[in-house]
C-alpha cells in the first residue's frame, strides 16, 4: 500500500452538520510526527463515537479521523529506536480526537506515544484489548497496588459488558478475585464465560441515592460508568477498599459525601489511560501480553471491516454492542 494514497473514515462539519464516509486519503494529509505507521488494525471505542459525531469535549477540528487504537508496522521513522518494520501500538495520548487516528490506514505521531508490540500479543490480539482493554488492565493494576487482594472478598465490576468492564472481570478473575458484574445487558451467560461469579442487574448499583453509607460488600470495585453508580461503588465498599474511576457514560457527576472516605477510609483512584506515562504503559502492556492474557480474548471481540465501521459507531452510541469491536483496515 502507498501511503501517498489510502482510505481513512473522515468526519466533516458543513454548517453544523457532521458527516462521515470513507475517503481516499494522503500522507500530505497527516499531522507532523516522528514515526509513519501502516494501520492494520484498529477497534471501536466509545470515545470514537462521540469524535465521530462532532462532540467538542472529544474532537474540536474537522475534518477529522477518528479511532484512538491502531495497531500496525512502521514505515518511516526519525526515532533512532523505532525502526522501520517494527511492529507497535499507538493509543491513547491525543490520537484520534485531535489528531488523526486509526481509522486512516496510516497514522503519523510523536515518538512517545509509540508501544513496541508486547511478544506474545498479535496484533488482532492488542485490538481485542485496545485502549479499553489498557483501560481495564490499568484499573486492576491500581486495585492490586493499593493492596487489594482476593481473600478481603468480592470485588464489582459495573458496566460490566462494555469494553472496559467485560476486560476487567477477566482480568480480576486470572487473578483469583471473586468477581460480581453488574449489567443492564442480557448478558449473564457471557459474563460467567469471562469467569465472573454472580451477575447482577443495573438497578442493583443504581440505588442508596440520598443515603450516605450503604452496608459495606466489596473489598474493591471498578466503576466504567460514573455518576450514582459510582456513588453506590464507594457508599458499599468495605474498611480501607479502593474504588477505581475511568468513565462517565451514566454521568460525569458524582453525588456523595465525604463519609465513606472518613468512615470507612475508602480510596478513590482515578484511571486516565490518556495520559499514562510511557514506562507505565509498557508495563501493563506486558502483563496484558502475559499473565494477564486470557485464553477466551477472542470471544470478547467482533471483527469488522472499514466499510463496516459506520453501522458499528451508531450501535456504540446507543449502547448496543458487547465485549469490543477490532476493525481491520487492510484492503480485503
Amino acid at each position: 500500500m502507498d501511503s501517498s494514497n489510502f482510505r481513512a473514515l473522515t468526519v466533516r462539519k458543513d454548517n453544523g452538520i457532521f458527516t462521515r464516509a470513507i475517503e481516499q486519503r494522503s500522507s500530505n494529509d497527516l499531522p507532523a510526527g516522528d514515526v509513519l505507521v501502516r494501520v492494520l488494525y484498529s477497534s471501536l471505542n466509545y470515545k470514537d463515537g462521540l469524535s465521530a459525531t462532532g462532540n467538542r469535549g472529544v474532537t474540536r477540528r474537522y475534518p477529522h479521523t477518528p479511532g484512538i487504537d491502531g495497531v500496525g508496522i512502521v514505515e518511516e521513522s526519525i526515532a533512532g529506536h523505532i525502526c522501520k518494520g517494527d511492529e507497535v501500538i499507538v493509543s491513547c495520548y491525543d490520537l484520534g480526537m485531535n489528531t488523526d487516528g486509526g481509522f486512516g490506514q496510516y497514522i503519523r505521531v510523536p515518538q512517545e506515544w509509540v508501544v513496541p508490540l508486547p511478544e506474545g500479543l498479535s496484533m488482532q490480539d492488542a485490538m481485542a484489548f485496545g485502549t479499553a482493554g489498557f483501560t481495564a488492565a490499568l484499573s486492576v493494576h491500581k486495585l492490586l497496588c493499593h493492596g487489594i487482594k482476593p481473600e478481603q472478598g468480592p470485588v464489582l465490576v459495573t458496566g460490566a459488558s462494555g469494553g472496559v468492564g467485560s476486560v476487567a472481570v477477566s482480568i480480576l478473575a486470572r487473578e483469583g478475585f471473586h468477581v460480581v458484574a453488574a449489567s443492564g445487558k442480557d448478558a449473564a451467560d457471557f459474563l460467567l464465560s469471562l469467569g465472573a461469579r454472580k451477575v447482577i442487574s443495573r438497578e442493583a448499583v443504581n440505588t442508596g441515592a440520598g443515603k450516605a453509607m450503604l452496608r459495606a460488600k466489596w473489598s474493591g470495585v471498578v466503576d466504567t460508568v460514573g455518576g450514582n453508580i459510582l456513588a453506590y461503588g464507594l457508599k458499599t465498599t468495605k474498611p480501607c477498599g479502593a474504588v477505581t474511576c475511568c468513565g462517565n457514560v451514566a454521568s460525569g457527576d458524582l453525588p456523595i459525601t465525604v463519609y465513606p472516605f472518613i468512615l470507612r477510609g475508602i480510596a478513590l483512584l482515578g484511571v486516565d489511560s490518556a495520559e499514562c506515562p510511557l514506562e507505565l504503559r509498557k508495563q501493563v502492556w506486558q502483563a496484558m501480553a502475559g499473565q494477564w492474557k486470557f485464553d477466551h480474548l477472542a470471544t470478547l471481540a467482533t471483527e469488522i471491516s472499514l466499510a463496516e465501521l459506520d453501522t458499528y459507531i451508531d450501535l456504540i452510541l446507543a449502547g448496543k454492542t458487547r465485549g469490543r469491536v477490532i476493525v481491520n483496515m487492510q484492503d480485503i
